[in-house]
């Protein structure tokens, strides 16, 4: 099966095709709003880039979670649940770390088919 890059940086590609499984890199909110906004800003971005790949949201496979701080867990569910289309839940996990830097509250991991 071929691999096929998408918004190639130095470092990583933000989208990997790899067969029909679309893997997204980590996305991070804009710094200085709060889990909400950050959350937001994450889920838009997911929507976009699963575009560019030629899928969306309702195929989403999986996803990883990781918030700055746990206690923030109900504050990104808030908009996590508003954005997800009913029947279409994929297998998550959340866990906290410590982010690239301390403006990073909230950062999602997504694996989708096309």
């Amino acid at each position: 099966m071929s691999i096929r890059r998408i918004d190639v940086g130095p470092r990583m590609s933000q989208i990997v095709i790899h067969g029909n499984t679309v893997y997204l890199a980590g996305q991070v909110g804009e710094p200085g709003g709060n889990v909400a906004s950050q959350t937001r800003d994450i889920l838009n971005t997911i929507d976009e880039l699963l575009a560019k790949a030629g899928t969306d949201k309702t195929k989403i496979v999986q996803a990883i979670i990781w918030l700055a701080d746990m206690g923030t867990f109900a504050e990104m569910n808030s908009e996590w649940d508003k954005w997800v289309p009913k029947g279409h839940t994929p297998a998550r996990a959340t866990g906290e770390a410590k982010l690239a830097g301390p403006e990073y509250l909230v950062e999602i991991i997504v694996t989708a088919a096309l």
